[in-house]
């Protein structure tokens, strides 16, 4: 089996909130860069795609000594992200061939809530990952792009599927699910008719159906990481 791990990762730099504000957002940098140490750890390679091949931002907000269990939390996760030079020359989605990869994996962060649930190439990615039999990993906001997804008869072939993803009541605890347009937990079920599985707030929880892995929040990006590479053998 190949030994390349690839990481989608939204381009977006806000997320648009129902009045018109710009939230600034990005990828989570916990949730991309746990999940890193995690497969790099294990000896796999990672690449990355985003939409258009865009250099992915990190949140500021998620490189503060506040999310980060204090300052040197918080500079260790900036040097990790330093060291992570794979994360500053991804590819455009439309360029990945699936056979190269053992499993594909999108980080969270506000960042996919603007730019991945319209992405028609992630969600033809998606898609195909599906069909393809190999594990697919989406933790946090990540599975938002699954919203994108869609097969030959029209509908998502994620539907039915047991999984899970931030929550609206983590939503809620980080203060802007009244100000969104939509909140990810709702769309899931609604659109998606998922089963969505929900965990104690910010406590870790992995949900796996089949090949697909998901994690509800950032805490679970490392225990979902784990859980891929045990899969993964």
């Amino acid at each position: 089996m190949t030994k390349k791990i690839l990481f989608v990762i939204t381009a977006a730099t806000h997320w648009t909130l129902a009045d018109g504000t710009r939230q600034p957002a990005g990828f989570w940098a916990e949730e991309a860069l746990g999940p890193y140490e995690v497969f790099t750890d294990a000896g796999y390679e990672i690449e990355v795609a985003t939409p258009g091949g865009v250099p992915p931002t990190a949140d500021l907000l998620s490189l503060t000594p506040e999310f980060n269990g204090g300052p040197e939390g918080a500079e260790r996760m900036k040097a990790l992200l330093r060291d992570a030079t794979e994360l500053a020359h991804p590819m455009p989605i439309e360029d990945v061939r699936i056979d190269d990869y053992a499993a594909v994996f999108y980080p969270g962060g506000w960042g996919p809530m603007e730019d991945l649930p319209d992405d028609k190439a992630s969600g033809r990615l998606l898609t195909d990952w599906l069909a393809s039999g190999k594990p697919l990993a989406l933790v946090c906001h990540g599975p938002a792009a699954l919203l994108a997804t869609v097969d030959a008869d029209g509908k998502s072939p994620f539907t039915g599927y047991g999984l899970t993803g931030l929550s609206n009541a983590e939503e809620r605890l980080n203060g802007l699910a009244d100000r969104a347009k939509w909140l990810l937990q709702d769309r899931l079920i609604s659109d998606l008719g998922v089963d969505y599985r929900e965990g104690a707030p910010f406590e870790p929880h992995v949900e796996v159906d089949r090949t697909l892995y998901t994690g509800q929040n950032p805490t679970s990006a490392v225990p979902l990481a784990r859980a891929l590479t045990k899969a993964l053998g």
